[in-house]
């Protein structure tokens, strides 16, 4: 697919800011979207916007349908009568630039609950959209909210070590289940219809700017997930959920022994079996959400990296052949043409390439692995290609600025190379990078918030490997310089993101 000459702002929700703890669909979402137009973007990049799990990361979700819960206004609540103004008073000092996940869960749940019961008590006004939201979405949101329901029953432990009749889907232990779980299933209902209702409120007001959203795609679900819970027959695990085989990546820049991520691994011949369905109704799923799908590990619709269940690392795996080009055009035969982009990084192959290049997939530069003696020549902008998406980091980077600060004071080739590419000697090298992926070829140039604020490596998104401590960045408006909205809408115009009109006059300029 072609997409317009444009440029966009990388930023995940949780990271915007507001007085609650974390960002959300409240009102410094609106002012977001309004300042991106003032900027003249016409793209916003989120992560993945499901119901984090395990590290909290966005990457890992507890569902590959659901919405993420802290991602919901309580100011939202309030307007619709689901919150009081006491309920919204004596709200905790939380950290303006961090997310604490751990004291933020639990505030968030509190006021969720509280909007749920008043939510019971409201007429069918509410009632009604609530019911239509239900039916609409069942063939997803029953096994999800039964999951979370027995997840929150049983402490939210693992759902292996469950009662093993709810392992096992036993049909009738499920109904009995049901029956005794029934208002907390409810309850995640309900939050599920609040976050889309929410989310789809704040998309109409993107895209009514003019501004698309740029949506996230794991290739890979969570063990800990509904949706491994409800269907085991296409993934990777024993009728006990023990893990065969797991994902992840081999040994490469990020990490000397690879990434393990412990994700299952799909059984690609029983998905074949009806047409891929589960991939059908996902990417149906998304296309409600965003519009525009960024499948994060593209190469893995290729080959993927098997590691055995139960490794301690990802240096012992192989590579295993995957049905992209099946799993592709089924997709286009039910859904048509379907905005993707590709994330091709990593061990690419010709292969890999072949199919990115057959669907139109435009893949990505990433102008930080471009300079010094381990640089990859493809991502310096003179070898760009039209249909790419540019960026200056990805959210597994460190910013720009703590990027250069580390090459410069290590000395080393990546830092003295870049100024001569660049052809700049002064002190402002992340804004320079940022004009050389504004005046590329690219199509599209996506640029994380960190890097158009120009922070060091304290806002830092994620870092490959660590256990703990990611995707808690947040910015606030004082970090925003007054004419930096200005600055940027013109430099989108000076490098027509988007092109200029054919019949615009053009600016004469004195010799």
């Amino acid at each position: 697919m072609v997409f317009e000459r444009s440029a966009g702002i990388l930023l995940h929700p949780t990271s915007l800011p507001g007085k609650f703890g974390i960002g959300d669909l409240g009102s410094e979402a609106y002012n977001f979207v309004n300042f991106l137009e003032a900027a003249g973007q016409r793209l916003w990049q989120t992560f993945p916007l499901g119901p984090t799990g395990y590290g909290d990361s966005p990457y890992q979700c507890f569902s590959a349908f659901a919405g993420n819960p802290l991602l919901i206004s309580p100011e939202k609540l309030f307007e619709k009568g689901f919150l009081s103004s006491g309920n919204l008073q004596d709200i905790p000092g939380f950290n303006p630039h961090q997310i604490d996940f751990g004291q933020i869960i639990n505030y968030k749940k509190n006021l969720l609950r509280k909007a749920f019961e008043n939510f019971k008590k409201n007429n069918n006004e509410t009632q009604s959209p609530f019911q239509e939201f239900c039916n609409a979405n069942k063939e997803w949101l029953e096994d999800f909210s039964f999951f979370m329901a027995a997840k929150d029953f049983h402490n939210g432990q693992l759902w292996t070590t469950w009662n093993k009749v709810l392992v096992h889907r036993d049909i009738d232990a499920l109904k009995r289940w049901k029956g005794n779980l029934s208002d907390d299933i409810n309850y995640h209902k309900f939050i599920q219809f609040q976050f889309f209702s929410q989310w789809k409120e704040l998309k109409a007001y993107a895209n009514n700017k003019g501004i698309k959203i740029i949506g996230d795609m794991p290739i890979f679900i969570a063990y800990d997930s509904a949706d491994m819970w409800a269907h085991k027959e296409l993934f990777t695990v024993d009728n006990d959920g023990n893990l065969e085989t797991v994902a992840g990546v081999p040994p490469d820049y990020f990490s000397e022994t690879g990434q393990l991520w412990g994700n299952p691994l799909y059984r690609w011949k029983e998905m074949e079996k009806d047409d891929f369905l589960w991939w059908r109704q996902r990417f149906s799923q998304l296309l409600e959400m965003i519009d525009i799908i960024r499948i994060d590990h593209f190469r893995g619709f290729d080959a993927y990296w098997e590691i055995p269940g139960g490794a301690p690392n990802a240096i012992k795996g192989r590579w295993v052949k995957a049905p992209g080009e099946k799993l592709f055009n089924t997709v286009r035969k039910y859904l048509g043409e379907v905005p993707i982009l590709a994330e091709d990084l990593g061990v690419i192959t010709k292969e890999v390439v072949a199919l990115r290049d057959k669907f139109n997939f435009p893949g990505m530069k990433i102008l930080q692995f471009a300079f010094g003696k381990g640089m990859e020549r493809k991502f310096l902008p003179h070898n760009f290609i039209k249909d790419c998406m540019v960026y200056t980091g990805s959210h597994d980077n460190d910013t720009t600025r703590a990027y250069f600060e580390k090459a410069k004071l290590e000395n080393n080739d990546i830092y003295s190379h870049a100024q001569r590419y660049l052809n700049y000697y002064g002190e402002d090298m992340v804004g320079e990078l940022i004009k050389a992926a504004y005046a590329s070829v690219a199509d599209l140039v996506v640029i994380p918030m960190q890097d158009i604020l120009k922070l060091g490596g304290e806002a830092r998104m994620n870092f490959p490997g660590k256990p703990g401590g990611n995707w808690t960045w947040r910015f606030t408006w004082d970090q925003v310089h007054h004419d930096l909205a200005k600055y940027y809408k013109e430099l989108a115009a000076l490098y027509e993101r988007p092109p200029a009109p054919e019949d615009a006059v053009e600016i004469e300029t004195e010799e």
